[in-house]
């Protein structure tokens, strides 16, 4: 009888936990391979969308204003909170003068280190360094480290969901 009490007390949190995690799911039309997806979280100075396929998970920060040219080349220091120690990552996506920076990684049962520490750690600031040593740098707010934080690891919980297809 205690364990129907404890059982019934413990369901609202459970079903408040599954609520944090809303991610799109549609089919991509072209490879028609499924995806989840983020959508587009909005930053200071850009956005965020994160895409979990088969094959790959991919962040893909769109960055306002002109000529945010990036190559292979490029790179961005992530700096997470509470720590001097910075995370660099180079473009994964193809060269372009619209602002797009990819992070790309193979999607796998168990996620790789970065994925990892943006699922549970705040990030403080990104600086992306483009074509001719330009850098652009979107600082997170609160609000913004928490709903990267969440989503991260709604996506990097249910991707390997994926890798069954």
């Amino acid at each position: 009888m205690k364990a129907i009490f404890l059982a019934i007390f413990l369901l609202p949190l459970f079903i408040q936990a599954q609520d944090s995690c809303k991610l799109k799911n549609h089919t991509d039309p072209y490879t028609k391979l499924r995806v989840l997806s983020t959508g587009f979280i909005p930053l200071q100075g850009g956005s965020l969308n994160i895409d979990a396929t088969k094959p790959e998970i991919d962040l893909l920060f769109s960055l306002n204003g002109v000529n945010k040219c990036f190559t292979d080349a490029s790179t961005a220091a992530i700096f997470f909170v509470g720590s001097k120690a910075k995370q660099t990552q180079r473009n994964n996506g193809t060269m372009n003068c619209e602002g797009l920076f990819h992070f790309i990684f193979r999607n796998q049962a168990t996620p790789q280190v970065l994925l990892r520490k943006m699922a549970t750690t705040r990030i403080e600031k990104i600086v992306f360094v483009g074509n001719g040593k330009t850098e652009t740098t979107i600082t997170f707010t609160p609000e913004q480290q928490d709903a990267v934080m969440t989503l991260t690891n709604c996506i990097i919980t249910q991707a390997p969901s994926l890798l069954q297809q």
